[in-house]
């Protein structure tokens, strides 16, 4: 038997894998926390710089008048310093960057679990050293690899919550992995309002990656994973622990025997990611996800960042931020499959949304009390490049064909963490003027709503499996058309 048919008889979500999911799902809180730290520990109070007759060191001449613990009140990080904690936000993201790049091979080479585990036990380390860094530069030394090991480990971790499932329960256990990261950044929230000093909110912060590194001691190695690496009869013993677990007879399993690797598990390396550069369907594509993945990650991270710096109480922005992607899921699975909305249109419009709630903000008063104020409209444009960024994620993937699909998603990815990279800095533009960061916001959505237009319609059409498919009336199409449905083995159009 496949695959498959070895998860219907040990069950494509049991009371088993129920617990190793929520183990996976839940340390995206942690995961979470991570990510947002920054937002608080670098939070910057009102001060003001005291003149005196003798000319004393920077960090004398200025007084803090807001009662705030950070890393801002404990280096001086105001004035010619301020960057620095841009810096530390950005030196995290461009860890992500690396993680994704060394962590997504890394665990197909020698497996999801040694991979995870170690990521996730060095990330806790590093985010102790966080918390306890003695200079500035131990602090911005420990963010850059707390965020290498956050990167890897997250793209690990949804790996593990599509293979230990059945191919029906996917899509729900990757939208959980989702919603439970934004749950994380509002738990992060009401965690910064009870604890204020710094360094005990990185420790607390912190600490609940060890409770999770201990729950996810016990996980087992991917099924699928050891099925692709030719160790069937590890996948077996695996599938048939999973089957007792569940309460499942799975004695006589057995799963039909491969060579070192499945065929055509390597047939990425031979498509190569140059033909996302040569291949003139692939490469047009490949520069409008790009960067729609980028305006998605520098609106969706400088629009989180900024949170305390809006009006109104920091520690209940962040948790607002975080909340509010949760109605995104829900509307990003109701509108994708409408036939009058799909992929292209529903994402397109989103970012277009996300940016006007963007441009809305410049012409509202700061400290307007009602509904319609800056921090609503702000709320409201997380809201919809949330919704804008999950799209993306499958809109991508059903895009590119099967032999170059998780190239493309690599080049994204990397796309997005350019984004994520200097979305720490947008806030910091309101130095400039209080408008400049709604403004490159609203701009980045608006064109990349845009050019998300010029992408075909995938709803209702098989991916394609080879570059040479894309060669096909139906898969060369830059611009929409009409879209076609796969019936008796020839393409007919929808009206026939």
């Amino acid at each position: 038997m496949d695959l498959e048919e070895a998860f219907h008889i040990v069950g494509e979500f049991g009371p088993y894998q129920k617990r190793a999911v929520a183990v996976l799902v839940l340390t995206q809180v942690y995961m979470a926390c991570q990510s947002m730290l920054i937002v608080l520990v670098g939070s910057t109070p009102e001060y003001r710089i005291e003149q005196q007759d003798v000319v004393p060191s920077s960090q004398q001449s200025v007084a803090f008048t807001e009662d705030i613990d950070s890393i801002v009140t404990e280096w001086f990080l105001v004035k010619q310093q301020a960057y620095k904690v841009s810096l530390a936000g950005s030196l995290f993201f461009a860890g992500l960057l690396v993680g994704n790049v060394v962590f997504g091979p890394l665990s197909d080479k020698i497996g999801r679990r040694p991979v995870y585990l170690t990521g996730l036990f060095f990330e806790v380390i590093f985010g102790y050293v966080t918390a306890l860094a003695p200079s500035y530069e131990v602090f911005a030394l420990s963010r850059l690899l707390v965020g290498l090991m956050n990167g890897g480990i997250g793209l690990v971790c949804f790996v593990l919550t599509q293979e230990y499932v059945g191919k029906s329960y996917r899509a729900m256990t990757g939208t959980l992995t989702s919603m439970t990261f934004a749950v994380g950044i509002a738990l992060f929230g009401a965690l910064g309002y009870f604890i204020r000093p710094w360094r005990n909110l990185a420790t607390a912060a912190n600490s609940s990656g060890v409770l999770f590194f201990l729950l996810s001691v016990t996980l087992p190695e991917s099924p699928r994973w050891l099925y692709s690496q030719g160790q069937t009869e590890q996948a077996e013993e695996v599938l048939r622990y999973m089957a007792l677990r569940n309460g499942n007879a799975a004695k006589h399993l057995m799963l039909q025997r491969v060579g070192a690797a499945k065929p055509g598990s390597h047939s990425n390396g031979g498509a190569g990611v140059l033909q996302l550069v040569v291949h003139p369907v692939l490469r047009l594509r490949t520069m409008v996800l790009m960067y729609v993945w980028y305006a998605c990650s520098l609106v969706y991270y400088g629009l989180t960042l900024g949170a305390s710096e809006t009006s109104g109480s920091r520690y209940l922005n962040v948790a607002m931020y975080g909340l509010v992607e949760l109605p995104a899921y829900p509307l990003c699975i109701y509108f994708i499959n409408k036939q009058w909305a799909g992929r292209r249109k529903s994402m397109a419009s989103f970012l277009c949304l996300a940016g006007s709630a963007c441009l809305l903000t410049m012409f509202i008063p700061e400290n307007t009390g009602t509904l319609l104020s800056v921090t609503s409209m702000a709320l409201l444009g997380k809201l919809m490049v949330s919704a804008a960024f999950n799209i993306a994620y499958v809109y991508t993937s059903e895009l590119y064909p099967t032999v170059i699909r998780n190239a493309g998603l690599g080049v994204c990815s990397m796309s997005c963490r350019v984004g994520g990279i200097l979305a720490p800095f947008v806030p910091s533009m309101r130095a400039l003027h209080s408008s400049m960061p709604f403004t490159v916001f609203c701009l980045s959505g608006l064109s990349a709503g845009c050019l998300g237009l010029l992408l075909p319609e995938t709803l209702n059409t098989p991916a394609a499996e080879t570059l040479e498919e894309l060669g096909s009336p139906t898969h060369s199409r830059v611009l929409e058309s009409k879209p076609l449905l796969y019936e008796d083995d020839k393409w007919k159009s929808n009206h026939e």
